[in-house]
């Protein structure tokens, strides 16, 4: 009697999926990491953050704008992107008190909005601290989703920057061409230190990742910081990218208690010399 041909193996999970749970069991592994205290302000650095609020939706499933407006509070940013601080229906108008925000933590939101009382554009928003705005460029980013970015020229006390803060969308394909557009956005401008600041929604390094096109301007992009979900971060769905690479120091997630409540995602915190960035900007272009 012949053999029976060997069993084939059980279809294994989706590559990602595998990926995933390898990153969430180092995640439990590693345990929860208190946030460090606040590093000391040198001339010409700056603190720059990242933080997708959930439309004020915490873990808990409660919606508290308070909370957020206090976990801004905690990164004494002077640069900050946000992302869905409009509401997503109905006028999009804005989620937080702008003007309570600015008194509690110096921050003044750029005007960007087209719609009355909202805060952003595809509910991205940029904070500034002492900065004036140079040029806004709002863009559509192609996708089947309505995704957009901002590109803001700010000119701080250290120099200017341009910073790129947006929100990608949730399939592969549509961040690479996103990628793409944002690349085409920032090459079409002058020469001047660079801030890519977002939700990019692609936690894969190397050749899977989406990203995999910004790496021509930003460099080879490593695993990034654990954001998401903010209860056990495990997936590096946030980033902060920086033109020149080496402008950008201490990236981490801020990982107080109360950002572990307040949103989906736990806030992303990096510091920038923003005056060695000008002088090798500077260089480049001479």
């Amino acid at each position: 009697m012949p053999s029976p041909p060997p069993r084939l193996p059980r279809t294994a999970l989706p590559i990602e999926l595998h990926g995933a749970l390898r990153k969430l069991g180092g995640a439990i592994l590693r345990g929860r990491k208190p946030a460090g205290p606040a590093a000391p302000r040198e001339e010409g650095g700056l603190t720059v953050a990242s933080y997708n609020i959930h439309k004020c939706v915490g873990v808990d499933n409660r919606f508290d704008p308070g909370r957020i407006a206090a976990v801004i509070a905690e990164l004494e940013a002077d640069v900050l992107a946000l992302q869905e601080v409009d509401r997503r229906f109905g006028q999009r108008t804005g989620l937080l008190n702008a003007a309570a925000l600015e008194r509690r933590t110096g921050l003044t939101m750029l005007h960007v909005s087209d719609t009355p009382g909202g805060h952003g554009w595809h509910g991205n928003a940029i904070l500034v601290r002492q900065a004036r705005l140079v040029r806004l460029r709002r863009l559509h980013l192609p996708g089947a989703e309505a995704r957009g970015a901002l590109v803001a020229e700010l000119q701080l006390p250290a120099g200017r920057v341009r910073v790129v803060a947006a929100h990608l969308g949730l399939l592969r394909r549509h961040r690479a061409m996103q990628a793409e557009a944002l690349l085409e956005a920032i090459r079409g401008g002058n020469p001047m230190p660079t801030l890519l600041m977002g939700d990019l929604n692609e936690w894969r390094p190397g050749i899977p990742s989406s990203l995999v096109p910004l790496e021509s301007l930003f460099g080879p992009l490593d695993p990034g910081e654990p954001s998401f979900p903010s209860r056990l971060p495990f997936l590096a769905l946030d980033r902060i990218l920086a033109h020149p690479r080496d402008m950008l120091a201490g990236v981490e997630a801020h990982a107080s208690p109360l950002a572990r409540l307040a949103s989906d995602h736990l806030p992303l915190k990096a510091r920038v010399d923003l005056r060695r960035a000008q002088e090798r900007t500077l260089a480049e272009a001479a």
